[in-house]
C-alpha cells in the first residue's frame, strides 16, 4: 500500500495521528526534501529505506513506488496533500499499475498561517469565500490574476508567488484596489523560523523582497478582521 501523507506546514506536531502512526509503521519513506521538515521523519521508527524525493523526476518516483509496492510506503509531501503537490499524477501512474493507495490529509500552510496571525477567513459581512491560488510564472495558470482579483471580497491566499509580488500590486491596482489594501507575508508558515510580514499593497515589497523560499501571500480587507454584519448564528 502507498499511504501518500501530508506532513503539515512545517510544524512536525501537526503531522495528524493518524498519519503519525503510518510513518511508525513504513517499511520505506519517499518524503519531499526540499520542503518536509527533517523532525517529521522521526515518525519513522522502522523504515529500513528513507529517500528524498528532491531532484527526482516523474520516472523516478514511479520506479520506486513501483519496486516497493508490496511493502507499507509513506510517501510525504509538505502541506495537504491536495494543494500544489502533484499526488495527480503519481496516483494515475498507481491506478494504471493497479497499486493501491491512500491519502492521509495534513495541515496546508494557509490554514498554519491563519493559525500562527489569530485570524479567520470568514468574516460575516466582508468575506464568505476563501481562494487559494498562484501567480502565474513558470507555471501556467488556467485563471487569469484578473479574474483571480477581481473577487474583492474574497480572502484571497497566494502561494508560491513571492517572487511575483510586483506583478500582484500592479495587477491589483489596475482593478481599483487601494494602495492600503491589507497584504501581509507569512515566511515558511509554523516553521521555527516563521516570520510575519504585515503591509499593504504600496509597502509591502519592500519589506519582503529578501524572501527566496517559501512564503505566503495574503490580500483582502479580511485581514481586518472586523465584521460588517453579526453573525446570525450568535447574534
Amino acid at each position: 500500500m502507498i499511504y501518500f501523507i501530508g506532513a503539515g506546514s512545517g510544524d512536525p506536531d501537526l503531522v495528524t495521528i493518524k498519519a503519525s502512526k503510518i510513518l511508525a509503521k513504513a517499511d520505506v519513506v519517499l518524503y519531499t526534501g526540499s520542503l518536509v521538515p527533517k523532525e517529521v521523519l522521526s515518525w519513522c521508527k522502522n523504515a529500513q529505506i528513507i529517500e528524498d524525493s528532491q531532484g527526482m523526476k516523474y520516472d523516478k518516483i514511479f520506479e520506486f513506488l513501483k519496486t516497493h509496492k508490496d511493502k507499507i510506503v509513506a510517501r510525504v509531501h509538505t502541506g495537504d496533500p491536495s494543494i500544489y503537490s502533484t499526488i495527480a499524477k503519481q496516483i494515475e501512474f498507481l491506478k494504471a499499475e493497479n497499486i493501491r493507495y491512500q491519502v492521509i490529509p495534513g495541515v496546508t500552510a494557509a490554514f498554519g498561517a491563519a493559525a500562527s496571525l489569530g485570524i479567520e477567513y470568514t468574516i460575516p459581512g466582508v468575506s464568505q469565500s476563501l481562494i487559494l491560488t498562484r501567480v502565474e510564472g513558470k507555471t501556467p495558470n488556467p485563471e487569469k490574476l484578473e479574474n483571480i482579483l477581481s473577487c474583492k471580497n474574497s480572502s484571497l491566499v497566494f502561494y508560491l508567488s513571492i517572487k511575483l509580488i510586483k506583478n500582484l500590486r500592479e495587477t491589483a491596482y489596475k482593478l481599483d484596489y487601494k494602495k492600503d489594501t491589507p497584504c501581509w507575508v507569512v515566511e515558511r508558515a509554523t516553521h521555527p523560523e516563521e516570520k510575519v510580514y504585515k503591509g499593504t499593497l504600496e509597502t509591502i515589497e519592500e519589506k519582503v523582497s529578501h524572501i527566496g523560499g517559501v512564503a505566503l501571500i495574503m490580500v483582502g480587507e479580511y485581514l481586518n478582521q472586523k465584521e460588517t454584519e453579526e453573525s446570525h448564528l450568535y447574534n
